[in-house]
């Protein structure tokens, strides 16, 4: 499903556009002219990833133009399927130094796997898949697409190792703000070892210094325009020392 001349959205589940596996995050697909790159896979099960590549092929692109694959952090649903998309593409894996060896192992304890079973949030004979990563990203360096320039920021809060990136398109400037900041101002605050309110306070205010239009979170609704609005929201209720409203 195109957004934009840059942007696709190519897999999500019920808490997205349900185009793909139920459980899956808004799959990105970024179109920098020359080559592709799919930002978090989403879950994997069954065979949802199949989906994701049928999206692609139905929105008149090619899978096998697809050079890199962007790994914002390392909960399940968003990193599931990397080690299948990884062996069924010629990309190079791409996330963060802190996330790195979690996502090469596939560390249940540290991606809150084990937690998240308990709680319903997946089949309790789901297994994370281990995943080779070839780049490991940390602030302020860059991955290009094509044409596309996206700059890495650290915005641990929701999850240690968690990144968002920034970049300009023909159209627009963006945030790619993956589960950092949604539609509204609200935020997804849960009870696991790694989700730290003043983290995320930290980064929240980190991202509302940089201009941008459109905000591409990993659920929900997506602003094309006006997206810098919902971070400022966020951010506001920080320095009022509350905490913004929460998903859950």
């Amino acid at each position: 499903m195109k957004l934009t001349p840059h942007v696709y959205v190519v897999g999500g589940g019920r808490f997205g556009f349900g185009i793909s596996g139920a459980l899956d995050c808004h799959v990105y697909l970024l179109d920098g002219g020359s080559e592709l790159a799919l930002v978090d896979p989403g879950l994997g099960l069954g065979r949802d990833f199949d989906t994701i590549l049928d999206n692609i092929r139905a929105d008149g692109l090619d899978p096998r133009r697809i050079r890199k694959l962007i790994l914002t952090h390392y909960h399940c649903d968003h990193v599931g399927a990397a080690a299948e998309a990884a062996a069924r593409l010629d990309v190079e894996v791409i996330t963060s130094a802190f996330s790195a060896p979690v996502i090469r192992t596939g560390d249940e304890h540290a991606v809150s796997l084990d937690v998240a079973k308990q709680a319903g949030f997946y089949p309790a004979d789901f297994t994370l898949p281990p995943c080779r990563v070839d780049r490991e990203l940390v602030e302020g360096e860059v991955v290009t697409v094509g044409d596309l320039a996206l700059t890495a920021y650290e915005t641990p809060g929701h999850s240690d190792g968690h990144l968002s990136f920034h970049f300009a398109g023909s159209d627009r400037t963006y945030l790619l703000g993956a589960d950092l900041v949604f539609w509204g101002g609200k935020i997804l605050l849960q009870t696991i070892h790694d989700c730290r309110i003043d983290a995320y306070a930290t980064s929240v205010f980190k991202v509302e210094k940089l201009a941008f239009d459109a905000l591409l979170p990993g659920h929900l609704q997506i602003s094309l325009s006006g997206g810098h609005d919902h971070v400022k929201q966020a951010a506001n209720s920080f320095r009022q020392l509350g905490v913004p409203p929460n998903l859950l």
